[in-house]
């Protein structure tokens, strides 16, 4: 499923996991498509300075913490999944970090929220807010449905959809491209 980045149409999955749920589905999406997967983690890792509730107050004060980006750019591609946790119907604070920080290289985006018992709609409301704009797709899948395997069809679906999303993209960007070779170079004065 994954073409040239020259072409169009290709994916990338990046995902920030602590627990290894996102992880799990950021590389089962990643096989079903043949798309790859880049990872996000803290900088500082947690465990050694009150872990759970630096977390916590990390995602419930909107902090953006340092971070580190395992991946290819992702302007290189024309849609980008983020997988993600949310806590507290946050989205997790090293994603919002990813977001905020590259916001401007991500061309199309589509959002896969791993949420508990709270509500995904305030997390993907503020990936919209940090984006300026509304993702392609957004799904959220409850920790329950992961562990319990009713995962399956919902992550299946999401797949087609930015799939069909990234290969509609692909008219209008292999155009676009195909203008700029064909235009003549021009010269600063």
């Amino acid at each position: 499923m994954r073409t040239d980045p020259a072409i169009g149409g290709n994916v990338l999955v990046i995902v920030y996991s602590r627990t290894g749920t996102g992880w799990r589905l950021a590389q089962l999406l990643g096989a079903l498509h043949d798309w790859p997967v880049a990872t996000i983690r803290d900088a500082r890792p947690h465990e050694r300075d009150g872990g759970a509730w630096r977390r916590l107050l990390d995602t419930w004060l909107l902090r953006r913490p340092a971070i580190v980006y395992d991946g290819p750019e992702p302007q290189g591609y024309d849609a980008v999944v983020l997988v993600s946790p949310t806590r507290l119907a946050r989205l997790a604070a090293p994603m919002r970090s990813f977001i905020a920080s590259r916001r401007g290289q991500l061309r199309e985006v589509a959002f896969l929220s791993v949420c508990g018992a709270c509500s995904p709609a305030p997390a993907a409301a503020e990936v919209t807010r940090l984006l300026g704009r509304t993702p392609l797709v957004s799904v959220a899948l409850r920790h329950a449905e992961v562990e319990d395997g009713r995962f399956a069809e919902p992550l299946q679906a999401f797949g087609r959809a930015v799939a069909r999303a990234a290969e509609a993209l692909q008219g209008p960007l292999r155009k676009g491209r195909a203008a700029l070779a064909r235009a003549p170079a021009t010269r600063a004065a």
